[in-house]
Parts: structure tokens; sequence; C-alpha cells
């Protein structure tokens, strides 16, 4: 008997049918992976698994049973009996997963009693004994943290050790690893294989990313619509897809392998066929992702800071020479860079906290921007990326160091240097349509003519490649990347000659991401624009960029030309990040896998 039994299952919320005719199983200890765009349906089916559309208004059709339990036909009694004990669920926001007044060690243990009927002091012990087994440090102390005291990869483990409290047969893990660094994500997924190996539970992930599904799973479903599109073993869809819009998926997807061909530019996917178009994200089809930056670095922007932004000696290329410092060489300026440096930082530091408890989140980085340049910062959560951006922007003062412009000292917000924040829903304001939010640079310079304003509006609509019908419409009217999008053509509204980029498309789909990434590139090449593109998402950034900066710790441990950190790193920290990105061949990353185990050990 299957650990899971989906037949002809349908899932429609009004008109809309999110799932439609899906079938598939799953046998004991098996892993499969949902992927797919977003609005494809992929959590639209987790959770018709464990019967969470019932009371919602969801018309669910078809045949489900998992561990036996016949889903569609069970009574909340037995649904509840189910949800934990049997089959678990991995939420893609430990965030608004878990309560943050409450101890992680006390909700867990929570789960634990409600299907053991143990005392607490079990209860707690068994709390204890799932958060050391999913690599929290000091579980017995940690147990009694707050949510908000943990880490995103932190965070995710919790609720990966709730999940496993009750000991389930089946783990739906639903974008797990989405807005981590790459190497929390390779911890995560050696995660669930190591206690796939030593449980047996099956395994469900659903995800965007095609390189995850390669990392963790036997068989992968592509999803599109609400359709399968192909289903098989992981190496066979992979490497053979026979689905046009699979190779297009799988097109989409950045290498951190590839060199980059133009300045700026992304390069379409192709298939044996020719051209594959990717297909523009629509409000309908794509569902909003919300994303948070992993670690304790700076707080989710709020959209005081998108409006605040809106209206208001070199080391000669040569790695390792001056590790906080990032200069151009001959080499590493692009063709595309006119040689004028537009922005420039010279000793940074800034340091949060008073006394004993004082740390620089930023020590002593130094950096070159040219006009029509791209500059890659990578690093783990926590390195201090986004806290350099911001002061680059002048959302932050540095503690010591400064910003130049053009040559000169610069203090606070300048209106020429703008900034695209990681999450499009906290930075634009729910109340205002984007229309409005888009044209605030425009009114804060002066500018009174209404009719005049709209217009501009329009036209910055379009530039980014949305309807500038849409100026009265709202943010929740949007997908993630159309609200991205809006978030560019706010920017470019103030006529910057510099934008930083934080996470642009770290909680996007492929397809999304290479869109945005597409129109980025184009809007460098056909205004000028410099750029620094801060992402912990490595192969995007090689896709981007003409010199990369690596950091670690607040500081840059090594810098230079793309492609000479990427296919020759000096430092042994940019050798352990690179080896974190998954990789799109399954025997590769069972190989990898394998390396971390043993360095693991070590």
């Amino acid at each position: 008997m299957s650990l899971v039994e989906v037949t002809d299952l349908t899932v429609a919320f009004g008109e809309l049918r999110a799932v439609d005719g899906l079938s598939f199983t799953l046998e004991q200890g098996a892993a499969l992976a949902l992927v797919g765009e977003s609005g494809s349906g992929k959590s639209t089916v987790a959770s018709a698994l464990l019967g969470l559309h019932r009371g919602t208004g969801a018309r669910v059709g078809g045949s489900i049973e998992v561990a036996g339990t016949d889903v569609q036909q069970a009574s909340d009694d037995e649904l509840r009996r189910l949800r934990g004990a049997k089959a678990a669920m991995v939420f893609q926001d430990p965030l608004s997963s878990l309560d943050p007044y409450y101890a992680i060690g006390d909700q867990i243990a929570e789960v634990y009693r409600v299907h053991t009927r143990v005392s607490r002091r079990a209860a707690r012990a068994r709390a204890v004994e799932v958060l050391d087994r999913v690599g929290i440090p000091d579980a017995q102390r940690r147990s009694r943290s707050r949510p908000h005291e943990f880490s995103g990869g932190m965070r995710q483990r919790a609720l990966i050790a709730m999940a496993l409290a009750c000991r389930p047969e089946l783990l739906i893990a639903d974008e797990p690893t989405t807005a981590l660094d790459v190497t929390v994500q390779a911890q995560i997924l050696d995660l669930l294989h190591a206690l796939r190996e030593e449980t047996g539970m099956g395994l469900l992930l659903v995800t965007h990313d095609v390189g995850v599904a390669a990392e963790s799973v036997d068989e992968v479903l592509v999803m599109r619509h609400g359709r399968v599109v192909e289903h098989g073993p992981v190496t066979d869809v992979l490497e053979a897809p026979t689905e046009q819009y699979t190779r297009a998926l799988l097109a989409a997807v950045p290498r951190v392998d590839a060199r980059r061909t133009l300045p700026g530019a992304v390069p379409k996917p192709a298939t044996g066929d020719g051209e594959i178009a990717l297909p523009e994200a629509s409000a309908e089809d794509a569902a909003a992702v919300s994303s948070g930056d992993d670690g304790a670095e700076s707080p989710a922007v709020a959209q005081g800071d998108a409006e605040a932004v809106s209206s208001g000696a070199s080391a000669e290329g040569v790695r390792g020479a001056s590790p906080a410092t990032v200069t151009e060489s001959a080499q590493g300026v692009s063709s595309g860079a006119s040689g004028d440096v537009v922005l420039e930082a010279v000793g940074l530091r800034r340091e949060f906290g008073r006394g004993k408890r004082a740390f620089a989140a930023v020590d002593d980085v130094s950096l070159t921007l040219r006009r029509g340049e791209t500059l890659g910062v990578v690093g783990e959560s926590g390195s201090g990326k986004t806290t350099l951006g911001r002061m680059l922007v002048g959302l932050l003062g540095p503690t010591a160091g400064e910003v130049r412009y053009d040559g000169h000292a610069r203090v606070g917000v300048n209106p020429a240097v703008q900034m695209v924040f990681q999450d499009p829903v906290s930075s634009l304001n729910p109340r205002r349509s984007v229309g409005e939010s888009i044209a605030d640079p425009l009114r804060a310079r002066g500018e009174r003519n209404e009719r005049g304003i709209r217009e501009r509006v329009t036209e910055l609509l379009e530039r980014v490649g949305l309807d500038g019908a849409h100026y009265d419409r709202y943010p929740h009217e949007f997908s993630g990347g159309q609200r991205q999008r809006v978030g560019i053509a706010r920017a470019l509204a103030a006529d910057p000659r510099v934008i930083v980029c934080d996470e642009p498309v770290s909680a996007l789909d492929v397809t999304t991401q290479a869109q945005v990434v597409a129109l980025l590139g184009e809007l460098q090449r056909e205004l000028g624009l410099a750029l620094v593109f801060v992402a912990h998402d490595l192969a995007v950034v090689r896709q981007v960029s003409d010199r990369v900066a690596v950091m670690r710790r607040g500081r840059i441990v090594e810098s230079g030309p793309a492609d000479e950190v990427y296919d020759d790193p000096q430092d042994p920290y940019t050798r352990q990040l690179l080896a974190a990105v998954p990789a799109l061949d399954p025997q590769v990353a069972a190989r990898r896998r394998a390396a971390r185990r043993e360095l693991a050990a070590v």
C-alpha cells in the first residue's frame, strides 16, 4: 500500500481551478518533488494532502489517501490524528508558523502532548531531543528561546524538529529553503536527506528551485497551471526532459559554472526546438511570495525606508592584496562601463549595540563603482552585505569611513542612488496605489503638474513591462515578480545613476527571476546605470556581475573580476560557498553531500 495515493485531484477557488486532474503516488521512504512556477498549484496540492482546504470555501474533488487515511471522507477528529502524528508539514515562512510569544521548546512539546498524552516533563525532553537532532547547538538552553532569537536557518530547523516530534511517516516540506543562503540551504537539505535515511519517512518537497529538487528527491513532478507537465525519476527529468515547458524551466535556472556572455544581459533559455519565451508572470498566474533575510544583519525593510530613499589605496584587481577593498583593474571593468567612478566607499564601518554588546556589522570596507558596471556582493546571511547596501544608499550612517558620490563625501539619502528592496510587499504601502508610490520621487523633487506626473509614471510602468493602466491598482493585486517591477519603476523615477539591489530575486521562481534580472540588465545598458547587486544566490550574481566582492563577518575576504573569483577562488570561504550551490546533476549533488558529511565529521 502506498504512503500517498492521489487520484484525479481537483481544487477550485470560485471560478479558478488551481489543481486540475492531478494523480500521483508516493511510496514509503521515497521522496517526490513538486516543481513549478509560482501559481502552478504546488502548495495547493500539499495543503490538500492534509485536508487544510476544509472549511475555506475551496471545492476539492478526486481521491486523496495519506498513511491509510481517506482525507476526503475523514472526520475532523481523524484529520487531527493524521496531522502531526502520521503526516507533518514544514511551511515556507517559519516566522508566520511559530508563535512569537512562546518558547520554541514549549511549542514543540505542545504538539507532542496533543498526540501522545505524555507528561509535561516527557514532552519537554522530547522537544530538546528533536532540537538536538536537527542541529540546534546547546538544545537544552536554546529550547527556552523565542522565535525572534533564532536566525532564519535555525527557525527552519525548529519547524522541522516540530514536524519530527511525533515520528511521522510523511514529511511535507513547502519551499523549506526559500530565501536562505546557500550554506544554510545545503545544511537543511542534508538534514532532510539524513532524516529520511534514519527514519524511513517519505518526503514530499514543494519547490520552485530545480536545483533543490536535484539535491533531495527520487522523482520529480513538474506542474503548470494545476496540471502535470512531466513526471519521472529525477535523473531522467533533469537530464533528458521530454516536455518543452520542462526544458524552458531548466534553461531559466542560472548556472554557477556558466560565464556571463554580455554585460547586463541574461541569455534566453533555448532547447533543441529553438528559443522558448519565458511565460510572463501575471497576478492570476503567480502567488505572492514573502521572504525574509536570515540572521540578524538587519530587520526587514519598512515602507518608510523605501519612501525615504525615493524622496530623498587600490588593490588593482589583485585578489587577496587588500581583502577589505574592492577596486577595478582593466580586466574588472566591463565593456559596458565608461570608466567614470560614480560611487566610492572608503573604510566603511558600522557598529550596532553599545558597550560589551557592540559588534561591527561592516568593518573597514572600501569599494568603487563605475558607470555602467555591476558589482556583485555575496555572502551568507549576517555577513553585512545588506548593511553595506543601506550605507551606500544613505539609509544608515557609517560609524567610521565615508561614502563619496562623484568624488564628494555624501551624508544622508542621495536621490541619485536608489534601492530596490528584497521584499516588495513590505516596501510598498498597501493603502496606496502603485502609481502613487512610484510618483513619490517625482513629487519629492518639486514636480506639481499632476497630469505630467501621471504620464511619467505610466511611462515607467510600461518601461518595466507592466500595463500603464495599472496606475490605480494596489500592491496585493500584483504577483511577486510584478511587485518587484513596481519597485524598480519607483527607483527609476528619481533618474538615478546608481541602483543598489538588495536580494531583488531571492523569493521568486526561476522564470520570474530571469525576467527581473534581464530587465535590470536592459535598463542598465539603456540608461548607463551602475548596479550594486547584493545577493546570496551565487549563480545569479555571476550572471549579472562584472566584479564580485565576497563578504564574511563584515569584511571583504575576496574580490575581483567575476570569472576569476568563480573559476579560481583563492579564499577557503569562497570555495565553501561555491561548493554549497545546488547542482542540477543528482549524481554531482550526491557526491557534494557526501563530501559535506565527511567535512562535518572531521
